[in-house]
């Protein structure tokens, strides 16, 4: 099996920022994405040329944080901030959405470094007209797109992924080293498998600020935990990032 483990959310605060490094350092996080619109997005960038081995993509943004456009009307509220996962798949325009995600890619490539793939925050890229956008800009940019379920249609054949997503390495109960063991088990004879992660250490931003906080710690735990590290070792998991994904679309490719 060759593994991907991807920390979403580089570039939301400081210490998630700190926390992805140090899973990369000490333990098995392989790649993560970026958010561009993100107060503490170029402390991440520092940081990732400081460890260029980390695959670096972009983790495109309609649901946290401000808009790098000035006209995007259908994507904010009356104060300027994202609208909601729910707003967004009611009154989004696909111009909008168009506009914002190409301001965010021209971001990432003017801060010095190539992204590797991407995927979207809240997985808003399960929605087709935003999976569309997200689509055309694989294909321009020639890189591999996180694979959501609903998408298998022929026309996006040519995109690249990986042969398995899992996003149940998530919430306090299911991120304990046993959990993560039990994920590779399943899937010890996948070709490549991406599992979404979400590891950091804890500030004031994303206490105050995200849903999701303290179980960032326990998942870096794990991921940085000795008996996981061993498993893989033994099962001869090879660690990897995006470069070297070069595979379409298959119908069994998200669990």
């Amino acid at each position: 099996m060759r593994l991907i483990m991807n920390a979403d959310d580089f570039g939301i605060s400081k210490a998630i920022n700190l926390g992805i490094i140090k899973g990369f350092k000490n333990g098995i996080v392989t790649s993560t994405t970026l958010m561009c619109n993100m107060e503490t997005t170029e402390h991440a960038v520092n940081l990732a040329k400081e460890n260029p081995k980390l695959g670096v993509g972009i983790h495109l943004v309609l649901t946290a944080g401000r808009p790098l456009s000035k006209n995007v009307k259908t994507l904010v509220d009356n104060e300027g901030n994202f609208l909601k996962y729910d707003n967004i798949v009611e009154s989004a325009c696909i111009e909008d959405i168009r506009r914002e995600f190409r301001k965010q890619f021209e971001k990432f490539l003017s801060l010095g470094i190539v992204p590797t793939h991407i995927d979207t925050h809240h997985h808003v890229h399960s929605i087709e007209s935003v999976f569309e956008v997200v689509a055309e800009l694989a294909k321009e940019y020639n890189i591999p797109v996180r694979h959501i379920k609903a998408i298998r249609e022929e026309k996006y054949e040519s995109i690249k992924t990986t042969t398995k997503f899992v996003d149940s390495f998530y919430n306090i109960s299911m991120i304990e080293p046993k959990m993560l063991i039990n994920i590779l088990e399943d899937n010890i004879n996948v070709d490549s498998l991406e599992i979404m992660c979400h590891p950091g250490c804890l500030d004031s931003k994303i206490i105050s600020s995200s849903s999701y906080a303290y179980p960032r710690v326990k998942e870096l735990e794990t991921l940085t935990n000795k008996e996981v590290i061993q498993f893989i070792n033994e099962k001869n998991i090879e660690l990897i990032n995006f470069r070297g994904i070069q595979l379409k679309f298959k119908n069994d490719s998200y669990i």
